[in-house]
C-alpha cells in the first residue's frame, strides 16, 4: 500500500477517532443525567405506588438503558478504530523502512 494512501487513511481514522471520543464524552454526560433521573423516579414510584409513577420510572430506565447500549457501541467503535490506526502505523513503518533500504 502506498505511503500517501496510508497517510490519508491515518488522517481520516484519526479525525474519526476524535469525533468518537467527543461523542463518548457527550454520551457519558447524558447517561449520567438519565441514570440520575431514573433513580429519582424509582424512589418516587416506590413511595407513591401508583401505576403512573411506575410507568415513568420504567420509561426513564429504558432511556438510560438505551443510552448505555449506545455508549457501549461507541466504546467498541473506538477500540476497533484504535486497532486500525495501529495497523496503519505499522504499515507506514514497514513502508518507510523499505524506502530507506532502497
Amino acid at each position: 500500500m502506498g505511503t500517501r494512501l496510508v497517510e490519508r487513511r491515518l488522517h481520516a481514522a484519526s479525525r474519526r477517532l476524535s469525533e468518537l471520543r467527543e461523542e463518548l464524552r457527550i454520551a457519558d454526560d447524558q447517561l449520567s443525567h438519565l441514570d440520575a433521573e431514573a433513580e429519582e423516579l424509582e424512589v418516587r414510584a416506590l413511595v407513591s405506588e401508583t401505576p403512573a409513577a411506575s410507568f415513568e420510572y420504567r420509561d426513564a430506565k429504558a432511556h438510560a438503558d438505551a443510552m448505555r447500549k449506545h455508549r457501549q457501541h461507541i466504546v467498541v467503535s473506538i477500540q476497533e478504530l484504535e486497532q486500525r490506526l495501529d495497523e496503519l502505523l505499522d504499515r507506514m513503518k514497514v513502508s518507510s523502512l523499505g524506502d530507506s533500504l532502497s
